[in-house]
């Protein structure tokens, strides 16, 4: 049963590869999940069997289902963004919530999400407002030459640090001074004489925007000082004061770009992660216990609303992706800057945002199979306990792992006691097997998770870690209705987990 359904994972693993690849057409999901509903119903099939199903393989079945919901997550994110499907039948809707609507409302979407001081690109584009309105300023109140130079040096040189911001200046004032030499002495040469001039501009500008981008800053800011110099040469008489002009207005704008990145978020996005990758912690730990309250098997007595899900109260789940959108923003910035991503020690950025993909992907995926399999039994108080317990300790670890204490969160995994595992109806073990397989996928990414220092214990998240119970290594990353992995090369103490 779980071989043909990993078979199944894998063979359109290799065809979403092919689409990717360029090949067509980019079919949907429904293969996949005819797949999932006959795995259900074997399993089903089989907790009703006289001989019970060993733990280890109901274990394997849930890693399998796991796997399952991982692919066919990939499979309706490609075949929304390549295929160009509108509707995804059968999946979750609020996992796929971008399907739908058309693009002026993602657009819209998009600007409100960015519209706070936690977002990088808010930070960016303040950064730069303020950079221009200052170059407008000054070039306009010194009546610089060709100001408009002070506002393309602020655009150009301007970095995400003020430290990477004066490493982008330096080379570029040299540059800049030296272009302007060369064309100072280009003018003395060859004076009011166009000709030279219109022969010399084609070639200059080949080398401009070739070899500069390749050669670095100071090639890109001189050959182009001579390119614009040349081109004014045949628009009007000029003097060998053009280069000076053009150095004027390019070391003018690159002490505003500098004044700028020291006034406006000059660290970068170090702190702005730390922030988001926390505040996204904290926002989803809810989740945890409202997801697992969603997937359990019914309780004796009945509990009201147990098919409901997690995200119909609260909207936790949207605020969560909201913070997770942040984050990943916040990060790819982080990589971006010099020394980003390479410093040793310190929280696993890549295995917090596993960490909070999962969480989502999980509240989406486990309340959904357990309304399919809908088993009539229902367990015991004890073992709703134990499911309470589990999911509170584990959002517990969550705000613990928010605030990144040194040596990180040490999250024991979750295993229900065996004592408990026998009083469990055959039909609703299955499920409660899901819900403890989750419960450990988090517990092994926050342990990867890490922190500022030495390792410190967290408090017991199950009460089987008495007994020793543990689960093994975690499946490596899945991917979440985020479309985007972490970029290749990051540290990861721990390989991501799998989550249904």
């Amino acid at each position: 049963m779980s071989a043909h359904l990993v078979a199944g994972i894998a063979a359109e693993c290799a065809l979403m590869a092919r689409n990717l690849r360029g090949e067509r057409p980019v079919p949907g999901a429904e293969m996949l999940e005819e797949m999932v509903e006959d795995f259900l119903r074997a399993r089903a099939r089989a907790a009703d069997a006289r001989e019970p199903v060993p733990p280890d393989v109901l274990r394997r079945r849930s890693a399998v289902l796991a796997q399952a919901a991982s692919a066919l997550t990939a499979r309706a994110a490609l075949s929304i963004g390549i295929g160009g499907r509108r509707r995804v039948p059968g999946l979750p809707a609020q996992q796929l919530w971008y399907a739908a609507p058309s693009a002026a409302s993602l657009w819209l979407r998009r600007l409100r999400g960015n519209m706070t001081l936690r977002s990088v690109v808010c930070q960016n584009a303040l950064r730069t407002a303020l950079g221009l309105g200052a170059a407008r300023l000054v070039a306009g109140s010194l009546d610089l030459s060709h100001g408009f130079w002070v506002l393309l040096a602020v655009l150009t040189l301007g970095r995400t640090t003020a430290g990477a911001t004066w490493t982008a200046v330096r080379p570029a004032a040299v540059g800049t001074l030296a272009g302007a030499l060369a064309a100072g002495a280009l003018v003395l040469w060859a004076g009011g004489a166009t000709d030279v001039y219109a022969a010399l501009l084609a070639p200059t500008m080949v080398l401009a925007f070739t070899v500069g981008p390749l050669a670095g800053l100071a090639w890109a800011q001189g050959l182009f000082t001579l390119v614009v110099s040349t081109a004014f040469a045949q628009l009007a008489p000029i003097t060998w004061r053009i280069g000076e002009a053009r150095a004027v207005d390019v070391l003018t704008g690159c002490g505003i770009g500098l004044v700028c990145g020291v006034l406006a978020w000059p660290a970068g996005a170090a702190g702005e992660v730390r922030r988001g990758m926390s505040g996204m912690l904290r926002r989803a730990a809810p989740l945890v216990p409202a997801t697992v309250a969603a997937a359990l098997p019914p309780v004796a007595p009945p509990r009201a609303g147990a098919a409901e899900s997690p995200e119909a109260g609260g909207g936790a789940g949207p605020d969560t992706l909201h913070r997770l959108r942040l984050a990943e923003a916040a990060y790819a910035q982080f990589r971006s800057e010099p020394g980003g991503g390479h410093r040793d020690g310190g929280p696993d950025w890549p295995a917090a945002i596993n960490c909070g993909v999962h969480i989502l992907v999980g509240a989406h995926w486990l309340p959904r199979n357990a309304a399919r399999e809908a088993p009539d039994e229902v367990v015991g108080p004890a073992v709703a306990a134990w499911a309470r317990e589990a999911a509170d300790a584990t959002a517990a670890a969550l705000v613990g792992a928010a605030r990144f204490p040194p040596g990180g969160v040490r999250a024991a995994p979750v295993r229900l006691p065996a004592e408990l595992e026998r009083s469990v109806p055959a039909r609703a073990l299955p499920l409660l097997t899901d819900v403890e397989h989750w419960l450990e996928s988090l517990a092994a990414e926050l342990t990867a998770l890490g922190g500022d220092g030495p390792a410190r214990e967290h408090g017991d998240p199950s009460p089987s870690a008495a007994r020793g119970g543990g689960g093994g290594p975690p499946a490596d990353g899945a991917v979440g209705d985020h479309g985007a992995q972490p970029p290749a090369g990051t540290r990861s103490s721990t390989p991501p987990a799998k989550t249904s």
